[in-house]
């Protein structure tokens, strides 16, 4: 069972994250001096991309019209608070509300300024329309120290952390679509899909593999302007998609892909090509690309490691290396590349074969291989074709042992999603069904944690803390004990890559939306920002408005006059924003009927017919150079569509797609659908939901149409709304039946991906986030309760009780319609609160729209024959906003309230036995201005001075001494290093890095300083642990070992070609020892020197340094005990290692020559 639900972005649940979120807090932000922030892109603007600037601050004519921005908000707020009614709420007509909308299901969802139910986020982008993303969507992310890093469908962006409090600039100094709120950012040229990404701080580049193959390096230190920057080392890794890389304790660079496959790229490979100058890149390029380790040789045959290696994490602290399918594990050693150990998911050892032991062909093939230049080509894609054919059948018997172990279906809850490695050496793994396990660095399973049933798609660790991101969009933040601490809802969509720096763990959304959680959260900061951003509302709420056409026509399967379409919807589209139409009765037919079923079933939906109106009403409309159609939805004759005029397209997006069957035989429906999860399994759902259609048919013959709704679901101005046009039960006894079929809708109707809009999604995400057909909700909540506004039309055939067919005539003709209304049975059963609960529709001064004659004008064309149906108001239009008893005025506590200024029927048009109805809502929205709203975040951050106390109490760094500056070795000693916390209070976290290795010369100096990629150590030295953490008062112990590994050999296209000893000088590393404390990136270091020297060799020591005069074991004399500078920055010292080595050097060799 669940701890925490999951809901739509904006609503409110009632969380506890162990945090206070009162407005003791605070709260007077309000009666704050208001400080002005720049402006963003112009909502009113058609063009996709806009001009802006791209400077680091705001020139004076910028600041000027930030100024003004910032004014015309608080104006807006004053207007709002001291002015009469606007023109439209002075024409809008009159309202009945139903009852019943105060509680339960129905009830309007919580909105606020700042959500109370999780803690305040930076908005670093804000969530983009999907539309706008389409091949260009956020993947993964990563963060350096000083930079936030995003791998996208169309190369890499980044951005720095001194400007993500910033308004946005774009890339290249425009603003592009989707990005008209981000902080300012750069991007790479084009390049092909980023998939994963890895940073490298001791060479300071970011790797990124990509969806060609190819592995590339992008420098962090290079200056980001206007110009998309390019990579500085690329080359081919693969010949499919590079799915995850990794960068080990030794500096290696691993690369995983499809099929198993798994390659080392060297550092001193990598480090010759960085050597290389720009003009000869190319060269340097092929050098890493020849330079490649294959470990396919060590592979299983068995199918477990036939699959794709989605994942690879470095276990530092000893030395290793974890790769991962969705069905199994290897443990490999980072320093001898050896393959150690293969268990499943269930921690049970696999039966490894190696492909050499199992096929002797395969090592004569790939022996001859590299005999013959001139056969070189062929024997590889005779090679690629084998190996290509053996994982197609490995992986292909892999699925059908886990389908046939799951029992059906092929699903397997029990599948890797991610794979994180915390401080204290342990390993996390989430899965499919939500379930957490923890495993010791040996690969032993130790302890499952189940508090979320979604699945599990990213793991995060700081200091002492696991962020996990869920395909729900949900967010739990654990102890390494695996204690909750707290979650909440972080996007509506799912969390699919997290990353830490500055302070803040960042979480990247299915759709691009990256937000920036204070690290320390769930805690106290979150109640302070809480409580001064909600004082600041006036300052970043935006009010805009939009008029909505709504209209509805029972078209009885005829076909409609351009002249009906134009006196429906023409004449009244002029001022309208959005246009919504919904059409019942298009086609009929057991034929058809049966043809609509089959292409439900295979995802296909939609006839010629229901085109044809696509077409006309487009037509009518102007679409192309007035209007853009951005969704329809047909379910059998059910039809809907919204058009949106082009200056408001650019905010309207995100359209989802529904359809639910009604009818008495959904009971077989809802049996076969609990039987199958609807959302894992939406062939089976479709399939069980026209079993109900035809049942229903079956029961009640005389229904030539299918029962039910179809609805479109948009985001507009960043708030919710839901569409849904709906065709109830006939008859006039059947009002029951009809209360039921809007019960079965609202609570039933889910909304999932058009599928004409399946190129849209993100490409490279996981599978488990593709089986969701929704994730806004709260588990048990209908998604229409989650909307800001929800829209109902159609023909819901309620009809006039107690009154003949002569009484309702004269009544029409003398258009006494309010004694009519009172014999309405759905105004009746709304005053009960038994349908349509807490919806509003305007009074009515048309005359009943159902039945006519066809073609007969006027009302005397209501129908005179055989069975004088009474005349009766079918067609309606009913809808709820965010207003509640206690908040009317729209703001962000409400932000969406409407009114009706037009509501009527088309009396004129005679092409069906309906008339097609309209109703015209002005529409009031409050959004938040998320530029200026992210300015003030940063605002608060900077100068809140409760901030800063409790981040300086949080963030102490604990007294630490380390036992010794200087350490010796000869062949395979041992020294022990040990790490003392003095603070009595706090926990201390350390990590031991490398700046690189010396070589020392004959008079005892260190010279031709070479840093490894990744701080990594060099092959002979092994430091165990190299990260912990240590409780206040105790003492750690490191060991660092010298481990024999003296010959060297060199790759070229995954074959040994040389191999040498390794020359006998003396080396020297430098270790750097960070210490830092679990919610701060800064740091204190302590260096240590480390140095090996051969056997039989003197060991200088410095008697008078030595009060004993003799060497204790293999440990020189170390310096006085230094106590931890303070905060400094380690990349610093690391740039700066190699000139001061060469001043040390020097001033040595003066003195000796003196």
């Amino acid at each position: 069972m669940d701890k925490f639900s999951t809901q739509n972005d904006d609503s409110l649940p009632s969380l506890n994250l162990h945090a206070s979120y009162s407005s003791d807090d605070g709260g007077g932000g309000g009666n704050r001096t208001p400080k002005f922030f720049d402006r963003f892109y112009d909502s009113s603007s058609d063009d996709e991309f806009c001009p802006s600037s791209t400077s680091a601050g705001p020139s004076t004519s910028e600041g000027i019209e930030n100024a003004g921005r910032r004014l015309d908000y608080m104006i807006q707020f004053l207007e709002r608070k001291l002015s009469s009614p606007d023109h439209d709420r002075t024409r809008a007509l009159p309202e009945f509300v139903g009852k019943g909308g105060d509680a339960g299901l129905f009830k309007v969802p919580a909105r606020a300024a700042v959500h109370p139910g999780r803690p305040p986020s930076l908005e670093v982008r804000p969530h983009p329309l999907r539309e706008t993303q389409i091949g260009c969507f956020l993947r993964s992310v990563v963060c350096s120290e000083s930079q936030l890093w995003a791998g996208q469908e169309c190369g890499v962006r980044v951005w720095n952390f001194a400007d993500l409090y910033g308004s946005s600039s774009g890339a290249g100094g425009v603003v592009r679509s989707g990005d008209e709120e981000t902080a300012p950012f750069c991007e790479s040229v084009n390049t092909s899909a980023a998939i994963c990404l890895v940073v490298d701080e001791a060479t300071r580049v970011v790797w990124s593999g990509h969806k060609d193959g190819k592995v590339r390096a992008w420098k962090m230190d290079q200056r980001l302007g206007d110009t998309p920057f390019t990579e500085c080392l690329a080359w081919q890794a693969h010949r499919t998609p590079v799915l995850s890389l990794v960068m080990t304790s030794y500096g290696d660079l691993w690369s995983g892909s499809e099929g198993g496959v798994i390659k080392i790229w060297p550092w001193e490979s990598i480090g010759k090509g960085f050597s290389l100058l720009m003009e000869e890149m190319p060269m340097a390029a092929l050098l890493v690309e020849r330079s490649f380790i294959d470990l396919r040789s060590q592979l299983a045959v068995n199918g477990v490691l036939a699959s794709d290696v989605k994942y690879m994490i470095s276990d530092n602290c000893r030395g290793k290396v974890w790769s991962a399918g969705y069905q199994s594990f290897a443990l490999w050693d980072a320093r001898t590349r050896e393959l150690l150990k293969i268990f499943n998911v269930d921690g049970q050892i696999e039966n490894r074969v190696d492909i050499s032991a199992q096929d002797p062909a395969f090592d004569d093939e790939w022996k001859i291989k590299f005999v013959s230049a001139s056969k070189k080509d062929k024997l590889q894609a005779s090679f690629s074709f084998l190996q290509r054919s053996r994982n197609a059948i490995m992986g292909a018997a892999d699925a059908v042992r886990r389908v046939a172990a799951k029992g059906g279906f092929g699903d397997d809850s029990r599948r890797t999603e991610a794979l994180v490695m915390t401080i204290d050496g342990m390993i996390w793994t989430g899965c499919t069904s939500g379930l957490l396990v923890q495993w010791d660095g040996q690969g032993n399973r130790l302890q499952d944690f189940h508090y979320h049933s979604f699945a599990v798609q990213c793991f995060c660790t700081f200091g002492s803390r696991i962020w996990i991101g869920y395909a729900s969009g949900t967010v739990q933040v654990l102890d390494l004990e695996g204690n909750l601490l707290g979650g909440w809802v972080a996007h509506d969509s799912p969390v699919i890559s997290m990353t830490s720096g500055a302070g803040y763990v960042f979480t990247l959304d299915n759709y691009g939306g990256i937000r920036g959680w204070n690290t320390t959260s769930p805690g106290p900061i979150d109640g302070i920002l809480h409580s001064e951003l909600a004082g600041k509302e006036f300052l970043y709420t935006r009010l805009e408005n939009l008029k909505i056409l709504a209209a509805t026509w029972n078209v009885g399967q005829g076909r409609a006059s351009h002249d009906s379409l134009i006196s429906w919807l023409g004449s009244a589209a002029s001022d309208a924003g959005i246009i919504v139409v919904g059409l019942q009765e298009v086609e009929m037919g057991a034929g058809f009927l049966a043809m609509s079923a089959a292409k439900e079933t295979v995802g296909l939906e939609g006839s010629s017919l229901g085109q044809w109106w696509l077409d006309m009403i487009g037509r009518t409309l102007d679409e192309g150079s007035m209007f853009e159609r951005v969704g329809s939805r047909q379910l059998a004759g059910l039809l809907i569509s919204v058009w949106v005029r082009n200056n408001v397209k650019a905010y309207v997006g995100d359209v989802d797609a529904a359809a639910v069957p009604c009818g008495f035989g959904r009971a077989i429906g809802n049996k076969c659908c609990n039987m199958m999860d609807s959302k894992r399994y939406p062939l089976f759902s479709r399939w069980s939901a026209f079993i109900c259609m035809y049942s229903h048919r079956g029961m009640h013959g005389q229904n030539k149409d299918i029962l039910g709704a179809v609805g479109l679901r948009m985001r507009v101005y960043n708030r919710v709304m839901c569409f849904v046009n709906c065709h109830f039960a006939a008859h006039l006894e059947a009002v029951h039946r009809r209360n039921a079929d809007f019960d079965h809708v609202y609570r039933t109707m889910i909304f999932s991906r058009p599928s004409n809009l399946s190129n849209a999604t993100a490409a490279g995400v996981s599978s488990a986030v593709q089986m969701l057909r929704s994730t806004n909700s709260v588990e048990g909540t209908p998604e229409l309760s989650e909307a800001d506004m929800v829209v109902f039309l159609g023909d819901f055939n309620y009809r006039l009780d107690g009154i003949s067919y002569d009484e309702a005539r004269d009544f029409v003709s003398q258009r006494c319609f309010d004694w009519l209304k009172e014999r309405d049975q759905l105004r009746a059963e709304m005053e009960a609160g038994n349908v349509f609960q807490g919806m509003r529709e305007a009074v009515i001064r048309f005359p009943p729209t159902y039945k006519f004659e066809r073609h007969q004008p006027g009302l005397a064309g209501y129908d005179s024959g055989e069975k004088k149906r009474i005349p009766a108001w079918c067609d309606r239009i009913l809808y709820r906003d965010s207003r509640t008893a206690a908040v009317a005025e729209c703001s962000l506590e409400c932000p969406v309230v409407s009114s009706v200024t037009q509501y009527e029927a088309c009396m004129d048009v005679t092409d069906s036995d309906h008339k097609p109805v309209r109703c015209i809502l002005s529409v009031d929205i409050a959004r938040v201005d998320e530029s200026v709203r992210r300015q003030e975040f940063g605002e608060i951050i900077r100068s809140d001075k409760r901030i800063k106390y409790s981040l300086e109490e949080l963030c102490k760094i604990p007294d630490t001494i380390v036992s010794t500056n200087n350490i010796i070795l000869q062949n395979q000693d041992t020294s022990i290093l040990r790490i003392t916390n003095k603070s009595g209070k706090y926990e201390a976290l350390f990590e031991i890095i490398c700046e690189g290795q010396s070589t020392v010369k004959d008079g005892g100096l260190a010279s031709d300083h070479q840093p490894r990629g990744s701080f990594g150590f060099p092959q002979w030295l092994e430091v165990n642990p190299a990260a912990a953490i240590i409780k206040p008062d105790h003492v750690a112990e490191v060991v660092v070992h010298h481990e024999e590994f003296q010959t060297l050999e060199e790759f070229v296209d995954g074959v040994p070609q040389n191999s040498w000893c390794e020359d006998s000088r003396d080396k020297e590393v430098i270790l750097i020892v960070k210490i830092r404390s679990k919610f701060t990136t800064e740091i204190r270091d302590h260096r240590i020197r480390v140095r090996y020297c051969f056997a039989n060799k003197k060991i200088p020591i410095d008697s008078k340094s030595n009060s004993h005069g003799q060497a204790q074991g293999t440990v020189l004399h170390r310096s006085d005990i230094q106590r931890l500078s303070g905060s400094s920055d380690v990349v610093a010292h690391l740039r700066n290692m190699h000139s001061a080595l060469g001043s040390i050097n020097d001033s040595a060799q003066k003195s000796i020559r003196e």
